[in-house]
């Protein structure tokens, strides 16, 4: 197994050493985080060069171009957890607002406490990495989106997933805001988990619709089929004596 030293001050080594912490369990756990969140980070960056490498829905990436844009026009180095989160409540069809109203947060809200956040300077979130599209804040929030949709089950991050991302990343302001209005992470949880078991379950009650559609259908047609019958006969006998 390939050995990284890691450099500490003479009082926090000696502060680890007095409390017992292993070191390298805690070290591989913080740069497992690190490389995780890097990699969300460049994935998203590969999405917007057209690469298909994240499974993000279409919907979130079009909230994130459109985040990115409106970060970008407002001056900023990267994009930030407030913009983006102003820009997922634009979106009235996506999952994620819809789920925000069966929490009882209108979007109104959610706006206006951005602007007023953003206003008195809450909203100035530090700059991610150089070169990098988001902000520390959001890439974390990203992060915690796709850990979200593998607990529940899902093989793709959608508006639902980031929504639960942003509610438990903890320094952003688009947390801080959500939080603020109600938003609890494990309620939010649950809540998206019935929204998409109602999604299912809507398509499934679609598609059972259509069989008994056809199925209904195909009686009635063969009702017809057997009252043409003998007509049908009817005609063939009179056409057989016609050609003799």
């Amino acid at each position: 197994m390939p050995k990284i030293n890691v450099y500490l001050p003479d009082d926090l080594a000696d502060a680890v050493k007095d409390a017992g912490i292993p070191v390298s369990a805690v070290c591989q756990r913080a740069l497992e985080q690190a490389v995780r969140r890097v990699t969300a980070v460049r994935e998203i960056a590969a999405n917007w060069a057209g690469a298909p490498a994240f499974s993000f829905t279409a919907r979130a990436m079009t909230i994130l171009e459109t985040a990115q844009a409106d970060a970008s026009a407002d001056g900023l180095a990267a994009l930030d957890s407030g913009h983006f989160l102003r820009s997922l409540v634009s979106d009235s069809e996506s999952i994620a607002v819809r789920v925000l109203g069966a929490l009882d947060i209108p979007v109104r809200q959610v706006r206006a406490e951005l602007d007023r956040r953003i206003a008195s300077g809450d909203g100035a979130e530090r700059t991610g990495d150089v070169g990098a599209p988001l902000t520390a804040e959001l890439a974390l929030a990203v992060e915690f989106a796709a850990n979200e949709s593998s607990a529940l089950g899902n093989g793709y991050v959608g508006t639902e997933h980031l929504l639960l991302g942003m509610i438990g990343e903890p320094d952003g302001v688009a947390g801080h805001v959500l939080r603020s209005l109600g938003a609890d992470l494990r309620v939010t949880r649950r809540t998206v988990a019935a929204a998409l078991a109602g999604w299912d379950a809507g398509s499934a009650r679609a598609a059972e619709q259509q069989d008994q559609a056809a199925h209904h259908a195909e009686h009635i047609a063969a009702a017809v089929r057997a009252e043409l019958a003998p007509m049908l006969a009817r005609i063939e006998r009179l056409e057989n004596l016609a050609t003799r």
